[in-house]
């Protein structure tokens, strides 16, 4: 009965996680490029209380008996479908129609990628005009350089194409390219990035390295400006398996409530 005790409680630990997770997923619906969660569970330990070679009369039993003692958090796994792609008026919004992802760089100077391509013109300290995050981190090129507004040119006048080269007009309308383009990578394992505030995510172990697009076999993603993708979480079926969680959790604590119920017949049998 005490090992039912501790085996509910593991089960209450885990469900609080997924309530937690799906909480987050819900809370990030209107987050430009969420990537919804989903939590995993792996059980724990098992005690083995019969080999399958014991029996009363010494004979050999095909089976033994093990007891679980519970389950626990494995991991969460980010769920990398793509989202819906809403209109925008910005110019300076993009949505990413593929498995790529825009690459920033930190303040701390470390490159990090996003899906949300919410993007704004910002000032640097000597004058230039770039473009950068809403954090004011600057989007980065394949070069891995900032993309910056020409001199004498109006950030009104840049042209981004589909296959995210960059250039600009002329006031005589005449299209200039700057040969620069969008630096957009892929991940063997985009589930192994790193999730960071900002809706930056980083490369991990895990990930894999950052493969620039149209390297590698990759297949280049379309840069669709004027839009935004929206996050992947479908509100209905978080509201499901919000229930079934709660439904575990107290699934869980009726165990320990039985449990405790058990042993206190058992200290009154003395009486």
């Amino acid at each position: 009965m005490m090992r039912a005790l501790y085996t509910a409680a593991t089960g209450m630990k885990a469900g609080q996680t997924n309530v937690d997770t799906i909480a987050n997923n819900l809370s990030n619906v209107n987050t430009n490029g969420y990537k919804t969660t989903r939590t995993e569970f792996k059980s724990l330990l098992y005690q083995t209380i019969q080999t399958k070679t014991t029996s009363a009369n010494g004979e050999e039993k095909p089976v033994g008996a093990q007891v679980g003692l519970g389950t626990r958090v494995a991991s969460t796994t980010s769920m990398y479908t793509q989202g819906s792609l809403n209109a925008s008026e910005s110019q300076t919004d993009f949505a990413l129609d593929g498995d790529g992802f825009f690459a920033i760089r930190g303040v701390d100077g470390e490159t990090y990628y996003t899906r949300n391509g919410n993007f704004t013109w910002a000032v640097d300290a000597f004058g230039n005009t770039l473009l950068t995050d809403v954090e004011g981190c600057p989007v980065l090129d394949r070069e891995g350089n900032a993309i910056y507004v020409p001199e004498g040119v109006s950030a009104q006048k840049m042209v981004f194409q589909q296959s995210g080269e960059i250039g600009y007009n002329t006031p005589e309308g005449e299209y200039i390219a700057l040969n620069q383009q969008f630096g957009i990578y892929q991940f063997n394992n985009p589930s192994g990035l790193e999730k960071l505030s900002y809706s930056r995510l980083q490369q991990t172990d895990a990930s894999g390295q950052a493969m620039l697009e149209g390297t590698n076999g990759t297949l280049n993603s379309k840069v669709c400006q004027y839009y935004l993708e929206g996050s992947n979480v479908q509100v209905a079926d978080e509201m499901v398996n919000m229930i079934i969680a709660q439904r575990a959790y107290e699934m869980n604590s009726k165990a320990i409530q039985t449990a405790d119920s058990m042993l206190q017949t058992a200290n009154e049998l003395k009486r």
